[in-house]
């Protein structure tokens, strides 16, 4: 544990990767001879002995040498090279950078350390580390929880976007509001208490910040006009805003929560953004099943349980129709008039992660069949080229496959020839560098963009956990 002092000091992250601006392309020369790509002990940001004991473990049993070099430089990355732990006025605080962008996203920050929760129960300093993490989830939706990205202080030199139109604070990194980046919060604390059985999180402040968030999804079911938000930014890029003065596409008001950004921060085309809505359902719930065991509030779990019914009910509604090749399936955005948009995204929330957010299960003939479109080429954002086949979306442009989308296919599938398939595409399209990007050309891996993201290279390590203990052949007898 740092002290206060030298834990405000802090000012730099290190990586064993080349740091790069968001959407550069970048050429690698080849590496194979499989030298470690993590940082030297001593410049790493955090070590855990769980962590560590895993990693020495796991990498000594997969056959496959490389997709054993991956896993070793991918699984503890977050750890390595993205976060700060200390005590800030006597409280654990864990804050969280997304990679080569130095702000703290509510979303990206929950992902990158969500499987190391199963390692905590042993493991005190990073029992801990997490505990900041939610601790420093409380205070940024206590700020404003319309926000989707944070700096590490009050400092505003480090936010992009100094000219948006939106009421921007100067903690605030990014004032984009999306549904999942309130769900992820609560994500993170009912996974914390479900393994470790720390109830300690739930304090008041805590307690405060989740009325915040029910709130606020009411807020932005709209029934009572526009409500509190709106965003526009002087940009080139047409998703990086909103029509209709900053409010969005219109809607008629059926129930369901509005979300002005996908989890890409890309803006919505219709407003209600399925996946969010249905992550949505699975938090409250959550929240429900917290209150009911620790915490005494009645009101608010009728509060909690009265909107997820809403809430799913118009999801039913107005979000599930037949498609014409593939049946019942859920469309990815409505506006309630009986518009709807069909496709899926990369990032998570998606349609085809529902079944790993807790919203649905595998089996599910609705999701199955919805899973049949997004992996197809009726999705317009999934590209399939000489080297993967995976989903992308507006946020890079066409062509572009995000390895993440890859890795949640294997993460959402009973089929051990499909998440082969999966793990092949993964470990033969890192262009040389032994890192998960954010995307890369479906034709050449070498173009690619963000060599460091951290929350991709995190859910590739815990892919390669769970398929080894679900189907470990694929990882202990298997070369690709």
């Amino acid at each position: 544990m740092i002290s206060r002092k030298e834990f405000l000091k802090r000012s730099a992250f290190t990586t064993g990767a080349l740091t790069v601006a968001p959407y550069t392309s970048i050429h690698y020369s080849a590496k194979k001879d499989f030298t470690s790509n993590r940082p030297a002990i001593d410049d790493r940001n955090f070590v855990s002995e769980a962590v560590e004991a895993t990693i020495k473990e796991l990498q000594g049993a997969i056959k496959d040498e490389e997709l054993a070099w991956m896993f070793e430089g991918c699984f503890p990355n977050t750890l390595d090279t993205t976060v700060r732990h200390g005590l800030i006025d006597g409280e654990l605080d864990t804050f969280v950078i997304t990679g080569d962008i130095p702000a703290m996203w509510l979303r990206d920050s929950t992902a990158q350390v969500w499987p190391y929760i199963p390692l905590a129960v042993d493991d005190k300093p990073l029992k801990d580390l997490l505990k900041g993490v939610v601790n420093r989830h409380t205070k940024c939706i206590l700020i404003d929880p319309y926000a989707n990205a944070f700096n590490f202080d009050d400092n505003p030199d480090h936010s992009s976007w100094e000219s948006d139109n939106t009421a921007m604070k100067p903690e605030l990194h990014e004032r984009k509001w999306e549904i999942d980046s309130l769900c992820y919060a609560i994500r993170l604390a009912h996974g914390y208490w479900k393994v470790t059985g720390d109830a300690s999180i739930f304090d008041e402040r805590w307690q405060q910040a989740m009325k915040v968030v029910v709130q606020t999804f009411k807020e932005q079911q709209r029934k009572e006009g526009n409500g509190p938000y709106r965003f526009l930014r002087v940009t080139d890029r047409f998703y990086d805003n909103l029509p209709y003065y900053g409010y969005g596409n219109p809607t008629k008001k059926v129930g369901l929560i509005h979300s002005m950004f996908r989890p890409s921060d890309d803006a919505c085309l219709y407003p209600f953004l399925v996946p969010s809505n249905l992550f949505a359902v699975t938090s409250l719930r959550n929240l429900i099943e917290i209150y009911e065991a620790e915490l005494s509030d009645s009101s608010f779990v009728q509060q909690c349980a009265e909107l997820a019914d809403e809430v799913e009910e118009a999801v039913k509604e107005y979000a599930k129709t037949e498609h014409l090749n593939y049946g019942d399936i859920y469309a990815y955005e409505v506006d309630g008039f009986g518009n709807q948009f069909f496709a899926d995204d990369a990032n998570i929330p998606s349609l085809l992660s529902l079944p790993y957010l807790g919203a649905c299960d595998v089996t599910d003939p609705l999701y199955q069949q919805t899973r049949a479109f997004v992996l197809s080429d009726d999705n317009p954002n999934f590209y399939r080229g000489t080297h993967a086949e995976g989903i992308g979306g507006p946020h890079i442009g066409t062509d572009m496959v995000w390895p993440m989308s890859i890795t949640m296919r294997a993460l959402t599938s009973q089929d051990e020839n499909e998440i082969k398939k999966c793990i092949s595409m993964l470990r033969n399209t890192h262009g040389d560098t032994g890192f998960m990007h954010e995307s890369f050309h479906k034709d050449d891996p070498a173009r690619f963009t963000r060599s460091w993201f951290a929350w991709a290279n995190t859910l590739f390590g815990e892919m390669i956990l769970k398929t080894d203990k679900d189907h470990p052949g694929l990882i202990r007898d298997t070369t690709y």
